[in-house]
């Protein structure tokens, strides 16, 4: 289609220089010295009824979808896309066991080692791994991949759609994130869970049964048990201003691992007539952007990791100190750059089953906001749950991840209140937006609103936050930085930048700041960045334009807290 114009990004240079991409550590808050990258260039064929349609390379992490791959075809829904390459294990590198592990793959994996079949796995958000000690070798092995991905509503799947457009977007398949190995001894760490209060952290350790020693700040604690609480002197408490992170190693008999933790509480309290979300005991207005995470590189990475540090320190800059990451779970990597630079994050859970546009989203954008869920099969259900959980699971120890998102939108919505509670006892420390939107229920942290086309009026809810969890969405469409020349998405048309800039600050100044005198303590405006046909971004696609004066936005930023402030 001649209207598509491909963006090309200033991180996609770098691959021309060659090296490994995506090479950082994938799990910092789990460092071992022991770390094998297997992204790059693979063998890469596409099988559909036994036929093979392509044999060539691609490179990983990015999928073939995207045009830095090197493939930069669509996946059908009977391809079976078929990786492979060797790696070499050498004796300064292998211990007692060697783990296999895979950032994520979408939407079926099956992985075979040196022609023997490890394991498999369904779902295209989370990390898997596999021991594969008793098949790996000393010297050259062969790992072999395939993934199907059928687009299966079932599964969680997001945004993606097979023919994207508007707030649809491109299909990605198989492997996008980090494949590497690590070797660990006999007796080893599977996992650290780190819960913290303003005051110290409590540790506890799956796997491991031997004497365990904690290092931190010059001293070493010595402990059997699976848990140990550090108390901390004269503790500096994690914020967005001030996001100090303590640093620590745990030894477990010959395994020895590298971690951090951030002081910090998060609840919600009342202070007078209102209910406001605190950290550290404190209210806080959260203000920022809804960030769905797809770039014009990469399209579910950006082509380094400098894209994802960018994006948090460019809004950092404008003065938001959240994001509402939609709908998609990014590799550990970006909440540990979070966690790093404080920038609070509002997670989504991903949804699943099948959208209607008349039911989901024009009947409540006119009148209907009640009363509405949809119904999801047995396999649907378990998908969801274990996809949730499996969130929770990985983002527990980020001090910056403060909030979930369960329901969006009403897509896929059902049994809201019943996974309120399930999901509130499992991690009971963080916030919890039931349905973000409309079809609202009782059982949610939050009273949660998304207002487009109109102007923000929202309705206070006795002993709960208000939230809005969506707005704005203005366009402003960028020549030469834009994806599609033809269609543009997006809720009001601005001419220019400099109308875009004005427009945006009257928003603010004119409702989210009279808002905030009626108890708004949250605000999320849409969106971070373009995305595709998309084009409501503070920043383009490419990431190459900044559509506001930073400065300029960050003295409305600080008008905003100040009032915020000023209420309590």
């Amino acid at each position: 289609m001649s209207h598509i114009v491909q963006l090309a990004t200033k991180y996609e240079q770098e691959l021309l220089h060659g090296g490994v991409p995506f090479d950082e550590y994938p799990r910092p808050q789990m460092r071992r010295d022991s770390y094998l990258c297997l992204n790059g260039e693979w063998d890469f064929k596409i099988r559909q009824n036994d036929k093979v349609k392509y044999s060539g390379r691609i490179l990983v992490p990015f999928v073939p979808e995207s045009r830095i791959s090197g493939f930069f075809q669509s996946i059908n829904k009977k391809d079976v896309m078929i990786y492979e390459r060797e790696f070499v294990l050498n004796e300064d590198f292998l211990q007692d066991r060697v783990i296999l592990h895979f950032g994520a793959c979408d939407q079926y994996a099956s992985v075979y080692v040196n022609g023997v079949f490890v394991g498999k796995n369904t779902g295209g958000y989370l990390p898997f791994s596999f021991d594969i000690t008793d098949v790996a070798r000393l010297g050259s092995n062969t790992v072999r991949v395939e993934a199907k991905d059928p687009l299966c509503k079932d599964l969680p799947y997001g945004k993606q759609t097979s023919h994207r457009g508007g707030m649809w977007y491109t299909k990605t398949s198989g492997i996008w994130q980090t494949v590497w190995i690590e070797s660990v001894p006999r007796e080893y760490v599977q996992s650290i869970k780190i819960s913290t209060d303003l005051h110290g952290a409590l540790i506890k350790v799956s796997g491991g049964s031997v004497e365990k020693t904690l290092m931190f700040e010059g001293k070493s604690y010595n402990f059997s048990s699976d848990e140990f609480r550090l108390e901390v002197e004269s503790p500096r408490l994690w914020t967005p201003d001030d996001p100090h992170l303590y640093e620590f190693e745990l030894v477990c008999g010959n395994d020895k691992i590298s971690s951090y933790f951030g002081l910090r509480t998060i609840s919600i309290e009342t202070r007078g007539d209102r209910s406001v979300i605190c950290l550290n005991g404190k209210p806080i207005f959260c203000h920022g952007l809804l960030d769905q995470g797809y770039f014009s590189d990469g399209v579910f990475l950006p082509a380094t990791p400098q894209g994802f540090k960018d994006d948090i320190l460019k809004m950092k800059k404008c003065g938001f100190n959240m994001l509402r990451k939609h709908i998609k779970l990014e590799p550990d990597l970006f909440y540990y750059y979070c966690d790093k630079y404080g920038m609070l994050v509002f997670q989504d859970m991903i949804n699943s089953g099948n959208y209607s546009f008349f039911v989901d989203t024009a009947l409540p954008t006119l009148f209907l906001k009640k009363g509405v869920s949809h119904r999801a099969s047995k396999r649907r259900r378990i998908e969801f749950e274990k996809n949730c959980e499996g969130i929770i699971h990985s983002l527990y120890n980020h001090p910056s991840v403060i909030y979930y998102t369960i329901f969006n939108e009403g897509w896929g919505q059902f049994s809201p209140a019943e996974f309120y509670k399930k999901l509130k006892t499992l991690d009971p420390s963080r916030v919890y937006d039931t349905t973000s939107g409309w079809f609202k229920v009782s059982q949610s942290d939050v009273e949660s609103d998304h207002v487009y086309f109109k102007p923000i009026k929202l309705k206070a809810v006795k002993g709960k936050p208000m939230v809005l969890s969506e707005f704005g969405g203005y366009v402003c469409k960028i020549d030469g930085h834009s994806f599609n020349t033809k269609n543009t998405y997006g809720y009001k048309l601005l001419d220019s930048v400099e109308a875009f800039e004005n427009a945006l600050i009257s928003l603010y100044e004119d409702q989210v700041l009279s808002a905030i005198d009626d108890g708004l303590c949250a605000a999320v405006y849409t969106q971070i960045s373009d995305v595709e046909d998309e084009t409501n971004g503070l920043l383009t696609y490419d990431r190459k334009v900044l559509k506001v004066n930073a400065e300029r936005m960050n003295h409305m930023s600080r008008r905003l807290y100040e009032n915020f402030n000023n209420q309590y």
